[in-house]
């Protein structure tokens, strides 16, 4: 056991865990990181944000210069795919990231312990290194940055190869004849994205009759449409009752809305049903910390436990798996610990699908608003009628914006286009200070701009859009 306590011991080294273990050492914090991987960053550095983005726009600009370039006049010739290539520039991406990370962690003077994680008591983490052996330090506050894991349904036999989740669609060694997608979340819209460019046939099975379930109506079927011109396929209402390897093939297995039994021979299936709270092994139920009935560890509004000292974030807690969130956390979690008064607005955490075009999200979709019987104002604009949109060859797509009917304060807004990752940005930002539909409106937005659809659509929420919509 360490003779000289921690005054933080971050349990993970996720975009949760290793920025609270920053911003405690920026506060004085003696702080400890232990990560039970070869590298820091956790999911999304290593096998998720990061690989995923970097694959899609690789993948992106693949058709494009497969199909769009000679619109602008641009010929490329004979025209290849090297995908040992373009995934080995996806590792060279997470390896920069990850190797600065370990960059931080000396700069911020923060000891990274390498093992698996433990909490036998309180102020005490165990870490149990790669050849077995066990140490003890001891801390006056542990937090829980652990993160989730993909889940399967029952039935789908996992082989990490024919039959996988989003970790080996990261680096399938060829693109697949036919891939199909079981659940049309996030994940594996991107993922099916990927592929589908680079010259699989994509099929996507979704037991819910929508896609994107959770976002907004709207958002999600315009969404499936542009999908569907680009030529993935969408089966809905489908309940997968298994999936199998078998040799260089696979076969999943589903009943259809009708009832009917369909089944599908494929080259490789991907399994994208969710993700669930990582916390096994951690010791928390030993110690009596509360944990609601997916696993998630239950906290108050200091992100701490019903055990004083023992904190947790991110995946690990209840609500969105989003990396900013566990990130935004980690820094109000660890600022509170400081006496410093910090808090996270959740309403305002944005949420978005790298598809091309970008799904993006903030606050209340119209169906909760509607179910919580608050009366709205709804503003549209098409990025159609926008001169920047046509110009550079991204005219599919929206912003809407949602506000409050008699306050005109923004609740939600929802954007399908390019760059729309980034656009929602500024809607978020005025949510954050309570701002109406009005303050964008009378904020002058440069021309030519994709961001003129957002004044404009905040100026359909009053029916005075200046350029049609």
């Amino acid at each position: 056991m360490s003779d000289t306590p921690f005054d933080l011991v971050v349990i993970g080294s996720g975009p949760g865990g290793y920025v609270a273990a920053i911003r405690a050492a920026q506060l004085g914090m003696r702080t400890a990181l232990v990560e039970k991987d070869a590298t820091l960053g956790g999911t999304c550095l290593n096998v998720g944000c990061i690989p995923s983005k970097a694959l899609l726009e690789s993948s992106e600009l693949y058709e494009q210069a497969r199909k769009d370039l000679s619109k602008h006049g641009i010929g490329v010739g004979q025209l290849s795919l090297d995908l040992a290539a373009m995934l080995k520039r996806k590792e060279t991406v997470v390896k920069q990231l990850t190797t600065g990370i370990a960059g931080l962690m000396k700069k911020n003077k923060i000891e990274v312990l390498s093992g698996t994680g433990r909490i036998p008591a309180v102020g005490q983490v165990a870490v149990k290194a790669a050849d077995g052996s066990e140490s003890v330090v001891t801390t006056r506050r542990i937090l829980v940055a652990t993160g989730s894991v993909p889940v399967a349904l029952p039935g789908i036999a996992l082989d990490g190869d024919r039959v996988g989740t989003s970790t080996e669609a990261l680096c399938y060694p060829e693109v697949p004849g036919h891939l199909v997608v079981i659940g049309a979340g996030v994940i594996g819209l991107e993922l099916g994205s990927v592929w589908r460019r680079l010259g699989a046939q994509v099929t996507v099975l979704e037991y819910m009759d929508r896609i994107l379930p959770g976002m907004d109506s709207e958002l999600a079927t315009a969404s499936k449409r542009v999908l569907e011109r680009q030529g993935i396929k969408f089966v809905l209402g489908a309940r997968v009752t298994g999936a199998a390897a078998s040799g260089d093939k696979a076969t999943v297995s589903w009943q259809d809305a009708a009832g009917a039994a369909q089944s599908l021979e494929v080259d490789r299936v991907l399994v994208c049903t969710g993700r669930r709270a990582y916390t096994d092994g951690l010791g928390l139920q030993e110690l009596g910390v509360s944990l609601d009935n997916r696993g998630r560890v239950l906290v108050n509004d200091h992100y701490e436990t019903n055990v004083p000292g023992i904190y947790a974030i991110g995946d690990a807690t209840p609500g969105p798996m989003l990396a900013h969130k566990a990130s935004e956390e980690g820094v109000a979690a660890v600022e509170q610990m400081a006496g410093i008064k910090a808090h996270v607005y959740y309403d305002a955490i944005p949420g978005i699908v790298y598809t091309s075009p970008e799904i993006a999200t903030v606050g209340k979709t119209e169906e909760e608003l509607k179910a919580a019987g608050v009366e709205y104002r709804k503003g549209s604009f098409p990025f159609a009628a926008i001169g920047r949109a046509k110009a550079i060859a991204h005219t599919d797509g929206f912003v809407k914006i949602l506000a409050d009917a008699r306050t005109d304060r923004i609740l939600g807004a929802h954007i399908l286009g390019h760059h729309a990752g980034d656009l929602i940005a500024e809607l978020g930002i005025t949510m954050e200070f309570h701002g109406s539909a009005e303050d964008v409106a009378r904020s002058t937005h440069a021309h030519p701009t994709l961001a003129e659809a957002i004044k404009e659509a905040a100026l359909a929420v009053d029916g005075r859009a200046l350029h049609g919509g």
